[in-house]
C-alpha cells in the first residue's frame, strides 16, 4: 500500500509518501512542503495547493490518503483556514478516486512518539528514525510523515489486500 500523508495548511501544506508492506514496514518515498505565495488571496493559495497535490498524486500514485484532523484549540479564523485547506485536500483526493482516513493530532503524536503532546522536534526525530532518513524533514513534512506512519499502524492492511484481490477477480 502506498500512503500519502497530509498535514493541511493554507500557508504551508506538508505531504509525505511512504510504502507499507504486509508486515507494516514503512519505506520512505518522498516528502515536502507545498508553500503558496505569501500574501496571496485564499483562493489562489488553495488553488496552488490543489494543483501541486494533484501533481504529487499523479506522479507518485498513492493508493490511500491519511489526513490530519483540524486542531480544535486554535482561534476561529485559524480553524476556518485549516478547514478550507482540509477541504481542498479532500476534494483533490475525491477527484483522484482515493479514500481518505483522518487522524487526530494527539493520536498521530502518540503513535509515533508514545506521547500525545510531544513537541514537533520529537515528532521529526522519530519519523526520521522510523523511515531511515539521515536528515530531519521540515516540520510540516515531518507531521505529514507522522500521519502516514500512523495510518500504517492503525489501518487493516489485510482488508485492503483482500478487497483489492476480489476487485480483480482473484480469490483471497
Amino acid at each position: 500500500m502506498r500512503v500519502l500523508g497530509v498535514d493541511p495548511g493554507s500557508r504551508l501544506c506538508g505531504y509525505a509518501v511512504i510504502d507499507v508492506d504486509d508486515h507494516r514496514q514503512c519505506s520512505y518515498v518522498e516528502c515536502g512542503v507545498l508553500s503558496p505565495e505569501r500574501g496571496a488571496r485564499a483562493e489562489a493559495r488553495l488553488g496552488n495547493i490543489a494543483c501541486w497535490l494533484t501533481d504529487v498524486i499523479n506522479e507518485l500514485r498513492p493508493t490511500i490518503v491519511a489526513l490530519e484532523d483540524v486542531f480544535i484549540g486554535v482561534n476561529p479564523r485559524s480553524a476556518l483556514a485549516l478547514a478550507q485547506a482540509r477541504g481542498t485536500v479532500l476534494a483533490v483526493a475525491g477527484l483522484s478516486g482515493l479514500m481518505v482516513h483522518s487522524y487526530a493530532p494527539t493520536l498521530v503524536k502518540q503513535s509515533v512518539t508514545g506521547k500525545g503532546n510531544a513537541p514537533k522536534a520529537q515528532v521529526a526525530k522519530m519519523v526520521a528514525a522510523l523511515v531511515g532518513l539521515r536528515r530531519l524533514p521540515q516540520a510540516d513534512a515531518a507531521d505529514a510523515l507522522a500521519v502516514a506512519i500512523t495510518h500504517s499502524m492503525r489501518f487493516e492492511i489485510a482488508t485492503v489486500t483482500k478487497n483489492k484481490s476480489q476487485a480483480v477477480g482473484v480469490r483471497a
